[in-house]
């Protein structure tokens, strides 16, 4: 098939982030180096190992939702609502007319996980089904008594399609729809496909995003078993330290980012602004999690784009704070930007969010695409000594944007790996 003349332009930005909601206060937080992790409030913690995060306080969904259709919040999730409002803050940033768009042309595309349910909606079903061991729940007795006692609407608040499903709702988007289920890079995927669709002519508008929040004891318990979380309660602030020599763990937020994404003629037949350019994206699976896929899917990304590591400004890393991911990670980076005779520098936005899951990638892409637009790039937060095994030139003091183009990864613990490439407007 020959190459399409359709390009893919973004020109609104949402989010809902622990440091702050909506474009401005994201921002004036970044240039100020405020973190936003800090104790976890939203429920006892105390028995935790990890019991820091990067939690949002004041949240009220019903600032994002038209009076009319407030009654949907009911079925909605804490993490559907984060979605829904990172996409009317995304609509509203691109300044657009919905009753100007084509409604078949008008697509979603989201990145989405595993939702845990609120104890107090699975709590008492749970204990209708203990058997007499009060461990164990009887699965005869929940079939019989146990599911019936459960909302009407329960599995309705908690499926990883329903933020992509209510944004569409909302806004009358029926144009391509999609859910993808890929944890940390689940945003990234999200964006690349709906690049490549309005390449193909088949989709004129997009929402794209990612939401996540984690802060719930389900959650936080299934990853304190079986994720690297922080143990630096003491300190919050100084609790995530991508790629430095003393980080111990990653730490949970919650938040979502969304980006208005549309075709380039569109886009300039209503005077939109625009942030930047989708020029590349790439996809590739690190078998093993050693670095190679990574660097795949970052060469990949900028063959997409036309560009050589060189004409790079700045790599927005996923920069965890886990000690092996951030290793194997700095291990990819280098394989491709090592041989730079300008080392091509690092910013991990994680610390200050921690990591929003399946909300993280197009959250922390936003940071990139204002840093294009006012010039400067952030620091990274708590970068204070370098570690050997991770050769990347972490940002750690604000510097000027001096190169178009920015390079965003991210990938899963078991090696999935997506790049995207962005080139400023």
């Amino acid at each position: 098939m020959a190459p399409s003349s359709r390009r893919a332009v973004v020109t609104g930005l949402g989010m809902v982030t622990p440091i702050g909601t909506g474009k401005a206060a994201f921002w004036e937080a970044l240039s100020s180096r405020r973190s936003g992790i800090r104790p976890l409030t939203a429920f006892d913690a105390s028995a935790l190992p990890c019991r820091v995060a990067g939690q949002i306080n004041g949240f009220d969904a019903k600032q994002y939702i038209d009076k009319k259709e407030r009654k949907s919040i009911k079925v909605m999730s804490r993490t559907i609502q984060l979605a829904v409002a990172g996409a009317q803050l995304a609509l509203d940033d691109a300044g657009v007319d919905k009753a100007q768009l084509d409604p078949a042309r008008f697509g979603v595309e989201f990145g989405a996980g595993l939702i845990a349910s609120e104890l107090e909606e699975i709590g008492p079903p749970a204990r209708i089904s203990v058997d007499a061991h009060p461990d164990f729940v009887d699965l005869d007795k929940w079939g019989a008594e146990g599911l019936a006692s459960m909302p009407p609407l329960w599995m309705l608040k908690y499926l990883p399609n329903m933020l992509a499903s209510h944004v569409s709702i909302l806004h009358n988007a029926q144009g391509p729809n999609n859910t993808i289920t890929e944890n940390e890079v689940a945003s990234l995927l999200a964006l690349g496909e709906a690049y490549r669709i309005i390449a193909r002519d088949l989709a004129d508008f997009f929402l794209v995003g990612g939401a996540d929040s984690k802060l719930n004891p389900l959650s936080m318990v299934r990853h304190s078993l079986f994720m690297p979380l922080t143990r630096r309660n003491e300190d919050p602030e100084r609790a995530c330290r991508p790629f430095d020599r003393s980080r111990d763990g990653m730490i949970l937020g919650e938040g979502a980012g969304v980006l208005a994404v549309e075709e380039l003629e569109h886009a300039k037949k209503r005077g939109a602004h625009i942030y930047a350019e989708i020029v590349g994206f790439g996809a590739a699976f690190d078998r093993g999690c050693k670095g190679p896929g990574l660097a795949r899917a970052v060469r990949a990304a900028l063959g997409d784009a036309g560009i050589a590591p060189e004409d790079v400004d700045h790599i927005n890393a996923q920069g965890t704070s886990a000690v092996e991911a951030d290793i194997w990670e700095a291990r990819g980076l280098h394989e491709v930007f090592g041989g730079c005779k300008c080392p091509v520098p690092v910013l991990a936005v994680k610390s200050y969010l921690g990591s929003l899951i399946a909300g993280s990638s197009t959250t922390e892409l936003t940071a990139s695409l204002l840093a294009l637009e006012h010039g400067k790039v952030p620091a990274t937060l708590n970068y204070e000594e370098p570690d050997a095994r991770c050769p990347v030139p972490v940002i750690n003091e604000s510097q000027p944007v001096t190169k178009p183009y920015v390079v965003k990864v991210s990938f899963t613990e078991l090696g999935q790996c997506a790049a995207a490439v962005l080139k400023k407007w």
